[in-house]
């Protein structure tokens, strides 16, 4: 009942690394951490998931086939 969660990743988004770039958002405040994609162009942000831990973070990057992401604050 109160197990650990697996971290859900929207499969769902595509990523096109001409036109977006991998980032995530971390809270000044509160320290929630977003991961997702940003347009080049207009600076849009497209959520893809919310980062609880390290693994999740690297959840995302094996998902994404992804060596390194930026964090923005």
């Amino acid at each position: 009942m109160f197990g650990i969660k697996k971290a859900k990743v929207n499969n769902e988004i595509s990523f096109d690394q001409e036109k977006q770039y991998a980032v995530i958002r971390s809270s000044i405040c509160t320290g929630e951490k977003v991961a997702g994609f940003k347009n080049y162009s207009d600076g849009h942000f497209t959520e893809v998931m919310l980062i609880k831990s390290r693994k999740d973070e690297e959840i995302f990057k094996e998902t994404y086939h992804l060596e390194t992401v930026k964090t923005e604050y």
